[in-house]
């Protein structure tokens, strides 16, 4: 016997590449009803639990897609808390102040905000409680909830979640879970705007 929780993320927001952003409610862009267009052939068929972020690029996609449904929001399911980092350009953070997060970007926290291990460790408890209830779900969340749930199923090193699972805005991944433990699949992951780029560039 297998159950399906279904795994989404939020499609493009409204900033400017070379930001950097995570709790930061930004909202969503004019091809949004196009990308909810693209993502709707992929969900699952039947009666589904739906969970959000309750960051407005998440929650907007959620009432998009489950036109109706009760959203169950937490705010367990935001992405990275980037502190005093929020909407400032990266390349306009002090070097001296972003190096160390840049050599260990798992363990160190930004200046008031998260570290990777901060984030993962509030999904994964997230998600294993929505797990345990064996109902079939919807998580629909940002690309570093994703990285983490999927992290925590295949015992991938946070610090290799990147380069492993790369996650373009709007894909779904489905998780099947059965008594052999948890697997994954992409269903749709397609790139409307080229790389993303969540880092300084290097001079």
């Amino acid at each position: 016997m297998s159950m399906e929780i279904y795994l989404i993320r939020h499609t493009t927001p409204n900033i400017e590449k070379g930001f950097c952003y995570g709790q930061a409610d930004l909202d969503i862009t004019e091809t949004f009803l196009e990308e909810v267009a693209s993502i709707k052939p992929h969900l699952p068929q039947k009666e589904v639990k739906v969970y959000s972020s309750p960051l407005q690029r998440c929650k907007k996609l959620a009432d998009a897609l489950f036109e109706g449904m009760e959203i169950d929001v937490h705010e367990d399911l935001m992405e990275l808390n980037c502190g005093n980092w929020e909407l400032q350009r990266w390349d306009d953070i002090p070097k001296e102040e972003i190096q160390p997060w840049m050599d260990d970007f798992v363990n160190v926290r930004v200046p008031n905000g998260e570290s990777y291990v901060d984030l993962h460790e509030r999904v994964v408890s997230r998600f294993t409680e929505i797990a345990l209830r064996k109902e079939p779900a919807v998580i629909v969340a940002h690309g570093g909830v994703l990285r983490s749930i999927l992290s925590h199923i295949t015992n991938t090193p946070l610090k290799e979640s990147f380069d492993v699972f790369t996650l373009h805005y709007g894909c779904v991944v489905k998780i099947s879970l059965s008594d052999n433990g948890m697997k994954y699949e992409l269903l749709y992951n397609h790139s409307r705007q080229g790389k993303e780029w969540h880092r300084p560039t290097v001079s």
